[in-house]
């Protein structure tokens, strides 16, 4: 009996086992159909995402169908032009890069329709003209924005079409940076007054990057100039806008020339290289510097009191001294102030010594100042000024943190006369020691300042010269002689100074130590091209293009020694009325603004070496002379072809996709992203 209920329990188990592997055979089936249905999905719906290539990328600008009145028509007098292209079109910024030529009083309306560029002329035309609208890049196609460079419509009222035309670059004379959105303008009269009575008898704009052409010329003679319009009336009638003048005169001419054109069968595989034979167009070189006059209108732009003790007064520009004495109190000696001033006299602080005087609530002044008026004429000007105390938010602060408070409970702030320097942990060998204090002291002595040397376990004095400055009476400036890597500090013992208000200073120590030499490098630049018997002065550049250090050419050579290690750059000034600063030009006085030249590399300084290098003024012509490093209006760095291969390349890498899946022509994502979007 128990043998066959064994056998019979053998039995079941078998049945068992076998049904369970069943089901679970069952199981994996279901399981393995559902995954890949579930892939089948998701692979359809990530390839759906992307869009179809479509072909090609378009990389072609529109191109013109008709135009109406057509190209180079003589004799019209259009008042709307059409021009027709092969497909929908669209016209960027028209006000700012349509140059319409000669200018135009009332401005044209300018806009797309579809596949047709209209434009409206508002002005009447002008008999016998050859008119020139200059599209420069303005019109694109609607859907890439493929731009038509340098597309040009002309016509004449006349029966003869005038078509030569100069170009170059306007750069600013300081510092060679191209001028963009400026007009370029000529005029046969050579009157000096006609630049600033006349509007340009034509006109060009330059593109980003100071480039111009103007177009249209007749056969003549021409001066040219540049102005940065404010008022659009294309006439130089406001000091203020920017200009460039030739002191030459410039007649247009042509010349064969042939140039090498390059044939792509793509973006990546070059066809042919062409030699096309063109005529140039001259002078196609001309370099107009820009720069503003030194005239700024003058007036009294504010005044005010902000402390008890200061009176401040804001001028809109430099200015002469002004002539001023006060009213209330009336005061007839001149020893009741402190003056604090800008090198230019266009802020002036006056600190009130004298108590009696800024124990008032209000002060009245009378004031002679040079003011400019509608005429831009200088006269001087009568005023009357009040000067009301207005606290400062320290005062507010502490009245009110004593609101409320008894008189004997008040806590006195307790404030020291406050010290600024220069000092850092790490100074520079070259740099002096500059001491400023928080109001006018009474006294300064050079006693009152220690500068200590650490040598072996002690320290030792080191002897300074004190030079006060002359234009702040807080300001010290303490010159010694440091030895290089030593270890200094600089006290001002407490109690020593006061201020005219009361104020004494508190201890004020700082230790500091001086970079040793081979920490510095030395550099001298002989230079060659310079004009003979003009003074010069270079100056170092930082990679921002602001200069930190100067130095005079003597005998062509300039050194500077000490420079910290690095990268600079240098730029060189042709010092005409020997200030030691650029000084700019002045179109009544005929005068050009100073001459200006950039290294147009770089050079590296090493720490403890002498460098030597020489520089030759016009290896280079000037407007390819500053560092593309250092220029601030940097030219396009993408191409319409660098963009199509980049496109290219995308698409071909998306077809490689081991996903795959259809390249994006808008540039969307991977299809990795888009299956990472889906989850």
């Amino acid at each position: 009996m128990h043998s066959e209920e064994h056998i019979h329990l053998k039995g079941i188990q078998r049945c068992s086992f076998k049904i369970g592997n069943m089901q679970n055979k069952i199981i994996s089936l279901f399981s393995f159909l559902f995954l890949a249905v579930l892939g089948i999905v998701l692979f359809q719906s990530c390839a759906n995402m992307a869009a179809p290539t479509g072909g090609a990328y378009d990389v072609d600008p529109p191109k013109v169908r008709r135009a109406t009145p057509d190209f180079h028509s003589l004799n019209t007098t259009p008042s709307r032009i059409e021009i027709e292209f092969d497909e929908n079109i669209k016209i960027k910024s028209p006000a700012e890069k349509v140059i319409i030529t000669p200018p135009q009083q009332t401005m044209p309306v300018i806009r797309s329709v579809g596949k047709k560029a209209v434009v409206e002329l508002k002005d009447e035309l002008l008999p016998n003209t050859t008119y020139t609208i200059d599209f420069t890049d303005a019109i694109a196609d609607n859907n890439e924005e493929n731009p038509i460079e340098n597309f040009v419509f002309s016509f004449s009222t006349g029966s003869q079409l005038d078509t030569l035309s100069i170009s170059g670059k306007v750069l600013t004379a300081q510092n060679l940076e191209p001028v963009p959105g400026t007009y370029v303008g000529i005029h046969s009269n050579f009157d000096d007054t006609v630049f600033t009575r006349v509007p340009f008898e034509r006109i060009s704009r330059t593109d980003s990057r100071g480039n111009f052409t103007v177009r249209g010329m007749a056969p003549g003679k021409y001066k040219v100039f540049a102005l940065g319009d404010l008022n659009r009336d294309y006439k130089y009638d406001n000091p203020q806008e920017t200009i460039a003048f030739l002191d030459s005169i410039v007649v247009p001419t042509t010349m064969p020339a042939v140039r090498q054109d390059t044939v792509f069968v793509d973006s990546l595989t070059i066809d042919t290289i062409r030699t096309i034979q063109y005529t140039r167009f001259l002078p196609d070189d001309l370099l107009l510097r820009s720069f503003q006059s030194d005239f700024q209108r003058q007036y009294l732009q504010k005044h005010e009191r902000t402390e008890p003790h200061k009176l401040t007064l804001l001028f809109a520009a430099p200015t002469e001294m002004p002539v001023f004495s006060l009213l209330q109190p009336e005061v007839t000696r001149d020893d009741w102030y402190v003056m604090e001033r800008s090198a230019k006299n266009d802020t002036l602080m006056l600190w009130i010594t004298d108590s009696l005087i800024y124990q008032q609530d209000s002060i009245r002044m009378k004031i002679n100042y040079i003011r400019t008026d509608s005429l831009n004429r200088n006269y001087t000007e009568t005023d009357t000024l009040s000067f009301n105390i207005r606290k400062s938010a320290r005062d507010r602060r502490a009245e009110k943190k004593n609101e409320g408070k008894e008189e004997g409970d008040k806590e006195k702030e307790i404030r020291f006369l406050g010290i600024n320097s220069n000092v850092q942990s790490t100074f520079e060998l070259y740099s002096p020691l500059r001491i400023e204090f928080e109001q006018p002291v009474v006294r300064f002595d050079s006693s009152y300042v220690q500068l200590m040397i650490a040598v072996d376990s002690l320290f030792e004095p080191v002897p300074f010269r004190v030079e006060p400055d002359s234009l702040n009476p807080r300001k010290v400036t303490l010159r010694p002689r440091w030895e290089p890597g030593g270890k200094y500090t600089l006290t001002v013992d407490s109690a020593v100074l006061i201020s005219h208000y009361g104020l004494w200073n508190n201890k004020y120590e700082q230790s500091f130590t001086v970079k040793p030499l081979d920490q510095y490098g030395n550099l001298e630049i002989s230079i060659s091209g310079l004009p003979e018997g003009k003074a010069a002065f270079v100056e170092l550049l930082d990679k921002s293009d602001k200069p930190f250090r100067k130095s005079h050419v003597k005998r062509n050579v300039a050194r500077f020694q000490d420079l910290p290690p690095g990268e600079i750059y240098a730029r060189l000034v042709v010092d005409e009325n020997g200030d030691g600063l650029w000084t700019t030009g002045n179109y009544e006085e005929n005068r050009q603004p100073e001459e200006v030249f950039y290294y147009p590399g770089k050079w590296l300084i090493r720490a403890y070496s002498d460098h030597m290098e020489e520089w030759q003024l016009d290896a280079v012509p000037v407007i390819r002379q500053k560092p593309l490093e250092i220029t601030k209006n940097k030219p396009e760095e993408k191409k319409r072809r660098d963009l199509n291969r980049e496109r290219e390349n995308q698409k071909q890498n998306q077809q490689n996709s081991p996903f795959g899946l259809g390249g994006n022509r808008g540039g969307g994502a991977s299809g990795m992203q888009q299956m990472g979007g889906m989850r």
